[in-house]
C-alpha cells in the first residue's frame, strides 16, 4: 500500500497507524478514557475509606496515593488470544512427549517459558539478555540469525518458537535488519533439530506482508511450503480473530487458500523433521 493511501484519513489502516504511533511513544489512548471515567470514583473512594479509618480500632496504616483508575472497567482477566493458547497447548503436548532435550528459541519468558520450566529443564536462546536466574530454566544470548557452530546440529529432540520468528531481520529487538531474517531463523531451527525430533511453530497467519517494524503476518501456503520435504505436519491448530482456539484442524486446500478466514491469526504447528 503506497504512502498517501496510509495517510487518508478514510482509510482505518491510517487510524490504526496513529494509534500504534501514539501507543509507542506511550499513550494509550483507552486507558486515558477510562482513566478519566474512573477519576471521580477513585476520589469519592478515597475520602469514603479516610473517614472510615477513623472509627477503626485496628493498627493505624500510612497513607499513601497509587491511582488505579482503569481496572474496575476491565474483565477478570483474558483467557483467550495468540499467546494464552499456544502456550498452553504446546506446553501440553511437550509434557506429554516428555523429550531429553528440549530448545526454544525466542518464546514469551512469563508465558510459554514459565509452564514449561515448571515440569522440565528449558534451555532457551534470545538476542536479549535474560537477567534473572530461575530454576529449570538455562539461558543462552545468542543471534539466531548467525551460522549456528556444528557442534549444535542435530542437538535437541524437542524444539519451539512460538510467536518470534515474525521479528527476526526487522530490528524491533536489537536484531540486524534482514529481510530474509525468517528463512535465516527457519534454517538455523532444522539444523538444531534432530531427525524425527518434534518441532512446535507459531506465527502470526493472514494476508502475507511486513507491518513494520512490528512483525510479519505469514500466509498458510507459504509456510506450507517452507515446511515441505524437512518436516511432517503432525498438526495444526489456529487462533482466529477473535482470540478463540481452533484445535487440530485439518489442512484443507480451501481453507489454506484463504488463511482459515484470518486477517491476523496465530498459526501452531506441530511437527516432525525428516
Amino acid at each position: 500500500m503506497r504512502l498517501r493511501t496510509y495517510l487518508n484519513p478514510r482509510n482505518y489502516t491510517f487510524l490504526r497507524v496513529i494509534k500504534r504511533i501514539m501507543e509507542a511513544l506511550g499513550i494509550f489512548p483507552r486507558d486515558m478514557i477510562f482513566g478519566l471515567k474512573g477519576l471521580p470514583r477513585y476520589l469519592i473512594d478515597f475520602y469514603k475509606l479516610k473517614n472510615s479509618s477513623k472509627n477503626s480500632k485496628d493498627f493505624p496504616f500510612s497513607w499513601g496515593i497509587y491511582p488505579c483508575l482503569k481496572d474496575r472497567y476491565d474483565t477478570s482477566g483474558t483467557a483467550s488470544g495468540h499467546y494464552f493458547h499456544q502456550d498452553m497447548l504446546i506446553a501440553r503436548k511437550i509434557y506429554e512427549n516428555n523429550p531429553k532435550i528440549h530448545v526454544d528459541i525466542g518464546s514469551r519468558i512469563d508465558g510459554f517459558i514459565a509452564h514449561v520450566a515448571i515440569f522440565r529443564p528449558i534451555y532457551i536462546i534470545d538476542i536479549r539478555p535474560m537477567v534473572s536466574k530461575v530454576k529449570n530454566i538455562h539461558f543462552i544470548q545468542q543471534d539466531f540469525m548467525a551460522p549456528l557452530t556444528e557442534d549444535k546440529y542435530e542437538y535437541c529432540d524437542s524444539l519451539s518458537c512460538l510467536h518470534a520468528m515474525e521479528h527476526f531481520g526487522l530490528g524491533r529487538y536489537g536484531d540486524t535488519i534482514n529481510y530474509n531474517g525468517h528463512i535465516l531463523g527457519m534454517e538455523n531451527l532444522h539444523k538444531l533439530l534432530k531427525t524425527h525430533g518434534k518441532l512446535y511453530f507459531s506465527v502470526p497467519i493472514g494476508r502475507q506482508r511486513i507491518e513494520f517494524n512490528a512483525h510479519r503476518v505469514f500466509s498458510v501456503q507459504y509456510l506450507m511450503d517452507c515446511f515441505k520435504d524437512k518436516y511432517k505436519i503432525d498438526s495444526f491448530s489456529f487462533v482466529d480473530d477473535s482470540g478463540d482456539l481452533h484445535e487440530d484442524v485439518q489442512l484443507l486446500s480451501s481453507d489454506v487458500e484463504n488463511n482459515f478466514g484470518c486477517k491476523f491469526g496465530c498459526g501452531i504447528f506441530d511437527m516432525t523433521k525428516l
